[in-house]
């Protein structure tokens, strides 16, 4: 049996800001999601996987307005289902309504926060604020502030946006000060009603060049220290091991979200009519995994590859990226970007994965590269 993986959504796109970049913007909003819903979920979905460890992932939306109690019942409902698997959570949040009550509860039961920051007040602010239009950078940097206090484990979801990307080393400078290691650059690509880039995308020149940047600071000072998702699933497949990354892995699918009324839709990026595969209030989120609309689903990001792509070198380190991403002759956007920042880094990260082989520690191309100066 094969596992699944869903993005809960238990608010559905209700959001205390307006980020201007959202595609959740202007869609009409649900209800929280029920009990009857939370409790067919958590059962359906441990019943779904066949490890041992199930990781339930929450967002939105703005997944704490679902309130703390709903939290309380997840965790007892998860007890009660558990049948002796162990149990994983996280949320990612704006932050805004985090406070040492919600702290207390994320460590108590060992959740894993994920905090969306987009940089230092003038590139955050730029596009995330209030629906009154207010600036949102310093009630982020407070709930940041509450999980250093109370020691909660969280990682920092960056989106890359044509704006901040043309400062990646402040940016990645001012991230490295807010007390976690772990930090996802999450590249900012959506389209307008004619099909083309919005504005406030990133493009691919600018991509590629946010990430050769921040990898040449990353690789002279912070190998071992800061964890970057990209940067390690790509040191992962020049190591022999599938990408980390479900927009750079060879194919995609049972990666599903579920909004608040139990509709299952096949990915987060397809959360529209064509992409439904059901309702688990009607069909089991087992069933709707193994069905063969998940499957072929899950095939079409490999069988659709243009014949570019499946000439190119650096297929086996994005595998086209995300079919979201995929724009004109079903290339991504991000592709020149992409190119070059895994051309760039080749010989450096065939050093760290030689490295490894000799069962010695990455960290020391830093010494290397301080030798080589």
């Amino acid at each position: 049996m094969r596992g699944c993986h869903v993005m809960a959504k238990p608010t559905s796109s209700q959001c205390n800001i307006q980020c201007q970049y959202c595609f959740y913007l202007n869609k009409p909003q649900q209800p929280v999601m029920d009990d009857a819903t939370l409790d067919a979920f958590i059962r359906q979905h441990i019943a779904a996987q066949p490890n041992e460890v199930v990781e339930f992932a929450w967002q939105g939306g703005e997944p704490t307005l679902a309130g703390l109690p709903f939290y309380q019942r997840v965790v007892a409902l998860q007890k009660r289902y558990s049948a002796g698997k162990r149990i994983q959570n996280n949320i990612q949040t704006n932050g805004i309504l985090l406070n040492d009550t919600w702290c207390q509860f994320f460590k108590e039961n060992g959740w894993l926060v994920g905090i969306s920051l987009d940089g230092p007040a003038d590139l955050h602010d730029h596009y995330r604020r209030t629906r009154s239009g207010k600036p949102t950078h310093r009630l982020v940097i407070a709930a940041i502030e509450k999980l250093n206090a109370h020691r909660i484990e969280f990682n920092l979801l960056v989106v890359i946006s044509q704006h901040n990307s043309q400062q990646p080393e402040r940016l990645y400078h001012y991230l490295r000060t807010l007390g976690t290691p772990f930090l996802q650059f999450i590249p900012l690509v959506e389209r307008d009603h004619f099909g083309n880039l919005t504005v406030e995308s990133v493009q691919a020149e600018q991509w590629g060049t946010f990430l050769k940047t921040v990898f040449k600071l990353w690789m002279h000072e912070d190998i071992g220290h800061v964890f970057v998702q990209l940067f390690d699933s790509t040191l992962g497949v020049w190591a022999g091991f599938p990408s980390q990354m479900c927009v750079l892995s060879k194919t995609c699918g049972h990666a599903f979200a579920l909004e608040a009324n139990g509709a299952l839709y096949q990915c987060d990026h397809y959360v529209a009519a064509p992409y439904l595969l059901g309702n688990i209030h009607e069909t089991s989120l087992k069933t709707l995994n193994q069905s063969q609309q998940a499957y072929e689903f899950a095939q079409q990001k490999l069988t659709t590859l243009p014949p570019d792509c499946r000439a190119c070198s650096e297929l086996p380190f994005c595998h086209g990226d995300c079919p979201k991403h995929r724009i004109k002759d079903n290339k991504s956007a991000l592709c020149e970007g992409y190119r070059a920042f895994f051309r760039d880094t080749a010989p450096y990260m065939k050093t760290m994965r030689d490295l490894i082989r000799q069962h010695r520690s990455p960290t020391e191309l830093m010494l290397l590269l301080r030798n080589a100066e």
